[in-house]
């Protein structure tokens, strides 16, 4: 494959920043790596890239090294990629439309595991926010940390659910879910039985966070392709700084790095096996970044954009999943919270 120019595609992205107007410190980043790279001969280029050695030059960051990386393999950075696809889209009212578009929330907690609030209260904060359905996922059994509900508890839980939904106002219901963990194994964390009685069942990694790529890999994809998976959760498991830009973190703050995994193995698996890849909105993960963002766009993905609440205030952070999805190109019709309730048993139930 022919290489492109990576001083040029650097002075690209710094160029499409500037005319969003995004911050300052993000422009002189691609500029100053674009002068950096642009100094050195090409050869010693070559060799730092094939050595992984292009972020110990002045001025040049693991993103911008990716970048370089990907314009040397003669791939277009997916950082540009992203800037390119959403050029001259107003993101602020795509971001708008697409909340306006969303009918519930697929990822929430209660009290049962490790949430602040009762059901009750979950369930007509969200009907405050104008959904028309809230998926209670509390966590599974391994998660002790969390409470994780045994499957006896969660049998009482289903049995709440129903006397609760009686008494909602009409047009609004609660769906039976859970947060199960996907295990070491790639297996799931609850009974089989259990699982198929679910209406929506999200999979997420909470231990193991540091195993190798490849351990990682095996693992998300037998989870994935298990038919009672069907919403992979906060799928790097990182935590960033709720007050940084959701692509570094930043110290100071609870932080954890994103998991090493294969990505297109990962997301090959989500679309052959017709699953969908959270939008995980909370302020401390917005997960998954947004390069891996738009590479799930791009594999023909399907999506969800959750909140995680774990409070009834928090079921107001869906926006800033949708101001991700807007700025990553998320279609609209490929969230599957955009979708009736109906519509969405059905694609749960389909499997």
């Amino acid at each position: 494959m022919t290489s492109r120019d990576p001083v040029a595609d650097l002075r690209r992205i710094a160029f499409l920043l500037e005319r969003a107007n995004e911050a300052t410190y993000r422009v002189k980043a691609f500029r100053s790596a674009a002068a950096t790279v642009g100094a050195l001969p090409r050869e010693e280029l070559l060799r730092r890239t094939a050595e992984g050695k292009l972020s110990e030059l002045s001025g040049v960051g693991d993103v911008t090294a990716r970048c370089i990386g990907e314009s040397l393999g003669g791939e277009v950075p997916v950082y540009l990629r992203r800037l390119e696809s959403t050029e001259g889209t107003d993101l602020a009212g795509a971001a708008a439309a697409l909340r306006a578009a969303l009918r519930g929330d697929c990822h929430s907690h209660s009290d049962w595991s490790d949430g602040g609030s009762p059901i009750e209260e979950m369930a007509l904060a969200a009907v405050e926010l104008g959904h028309e359905y809230l998926v209670l996922t509390d966590h599974s059994p391994r998660l002790t940390v969390a409470n994780g509900l045994s499957p006896a508890r969660l049998r009482k839980q289903l049995d709440r659910v129903r006397k609760v939904n009686d008494a909602l106002p009409e047009g609004f219901r609660i769906l039976t879910g859970i947060e199960v963990d996907i295990l070491a194994d790639g297996s799931l964390d609850q009974e089989d039985e259990l699982l198929e009685q679910l209406d929506v069942v999200v999979g997420s990694v909470h231990s193991g966070l540091r195993d190798d790529a490849a351990k990682m890999t095996r693992r998300m994809v037998r989870a994935v392709s298990n038919p009672h998976l069907d919403i992979l959760g906060h799928m790097t498991g990182r935590k960033v700084s709720a007050q940084g830009d959701g692509d570094k973190a930043h110290r100071g703050g609870r932080t954890r790095p994103p998991s090493d995994f294969d990505l297109e193995k990962v997301l090959a698996a989500c679309v052959e096996h017709g699953k969908a890849v959270e939008i995980n909105s909370r302020p401390d993960r917005l997960d998954p970044p947004k390069r891996m963002l738009t590479r799930a766009v791009e594999a023909g993905c399907l999506f969800s954009i959750d909140t995680d609440a774990h409070a009834p205030g928090q079921l107001d952070w869906q926006r800033y999943g949708c101001e991700r999805a807007a700025l990553c190109g998320v279609p609209a019709e490929r969230v599957v919270n955009t979708w009736t309730a109906q519509k969405l048993l059905e694609w749960t139930g389909s499997r």
